[in-house]
């Protein structure tokens, strides 16, 4: 058998573009804003995690460029041998007082930064619990280890329980949850798994990758808003949604960030954060320190499009959030609701399975601190009139 042989009978994305429903890969033509450019066309952007608006903020660019200028535009190695600046160093210890941890430790991207952390902590005799709506990252961070990895069924404890009720084995276990689910827009119930996660002996880890920035009295996260700050031991935080950059980091007690340091492959085996990702990072971390009013107008507006959606007859799940599913199901329906969303002007992200279990189809919209109303009337008005023809609602 040819090795390439199922690259050429790979056929639906093909019929898709024939069809013209294709919705991956558009390339945008403008900088990431509440407005973007697409094929020429000027579009209301609800697709982005741009949720503190920063992404073209002045201060950014400049902290940016100031970090070239001093450090060049790329770092050429590992943090491990040649990669590490004393940037990455005050950087880190800035995110390590932001977070209230002893320390943190950054990683190049999100996806790394789980990937790394769940496969050096996770050996041959330990087992990982995870959420059946946890990220990839987690997932194949999971994959990654040695360990025995079992899943329960989303933001279900009784169904964490009774699996650990069965199989109470005395060995390592860490659980691993988003803190934000990053489709559902619902929060990880905290409040359940807190005292399984004490019952059993259990450490926990919570992924604040989209609640980082936008919940909390400092911006921490979920973990932070509810409540959870010293029972969590590991919190995992990404710059490429409020941060408005590239990477991610985790933020624990020394001893265990050290461990990660030297047995993390992604972080060992990459290519450290260049300068100017480090500006942009240093530049939105004040930002969220210094403006709350940003996610005091975002969490505004995710509340108002939650009930607006909800008026006009969307079935939106359990979404508390800025991330706001339409979920449809099906997934023609789905493509042609997002293909007429287009053509009324407003760009958002269809999504179908494998990112969400079958018959989940959903339009994933998200919000910015940086919406205004009118920009908000004009998206209610195009997902009434698409929901409509679609059959929607």
């Amino acid at each position: 058998m040819d090795l390439f042989e199922k690259c050429y009978a790979f056929k639906e994305a093909d019929i898709a573009r024939e069809q013209g429903y294709y919705p991956y890969f558009h390339p945008i033509e403008s900088g990431q804003g509440t407005k973007i450019i697409i094929d020429g066309k000027e579009m209301i952007n609800i697709g982005s995690n741009n949720y503190l608006g920063l992404t073209s903020h002045p201060k950014l660019k400049e902290y940016a460029i100031n970090a070239i200028k001093k450090y060049g535009t790329g770092c050429t190695g590992s943090r491990f041998l040649n990669g590490t600046l004393d940037y990455h160093i005050k950087l880190e210890e800035k995110l390590a007082d932001f977070m209230g941890r002893e320390a943190a430790l950054m990683f190049s991207t999100g996806y790394q930064t789980n990937l790394g952390t769940i496969s050096a902590l996770i050996g041959k005799d330990d087992e990982v619990y995870i959420d059946r709506e946890d990220h990839a990252s987690i997932v194949d961070g999971c994959r990654m280890s040695f360990g025995k990895i079992v899943k329960y069924k989303h933001n279900d404890y009784k169904d964490l329980e009774r699996i650990l009720e069965k199989n109470n084995k005395d060995c390592g276990k860490l659980i691993v949850v988003d803190g934000l689910y990053s489709m559902g827009g619902d929060f990880a119930d905290l409040d359940n798994l807190v005292p399984v996660a004490k019952k059993y002996n259990m450490k926990i880890m919570v992924d604040e990758a989209h609640s980082m920035g936008v919940y909390g009295k400092h911006g921490r996260g979920v973990t932070e808003e509810l409540g959870y700050e010293e029972e969590v031991d590991l919190v995992m935080g990404t710059f490429s949604k409020s941060f408005a950059s590239i990477g991610g980091f985790i933020a624990g007690k020394y001893k265990i960030i050290d461990y990660i340091k030297h047995k993390a492959r992604s972080l060992i085996f990459s290519a450290s954060l260049p300068p100017a990702s480090l500006g942009v990072i240093e530049g939105a971390l004040e930002i969220i320190q210094n403006e709350p009013e940003r996610r005091e107008r975002l969490l505004k507006i995710a509340e108002r499009m939650r009930n607006e959606y909800k008026n006009l007859g969307f079935n939106i799940g359990n979404s508390v959030s800025p991330v706001i599913p339409i979920i449809i199901g099906d997934d023609y329906k789905t493509f042609k609701f997002w293909m007429l969303l287009g053509e009324y002007g407003v760009y958002a992200n269809p999504v179908v399975s494998p990112a969400v279990p079958p018959n989940m189809s959903l339009i994933r919209t998200s919000y910015t601190a940086t919406h205004t109303d009118e920009e908000l009337d004009r998206i209610l008005e195009a997902m009434k009139k698409a929901g409509k023809e679609a059959g929607i609602i």
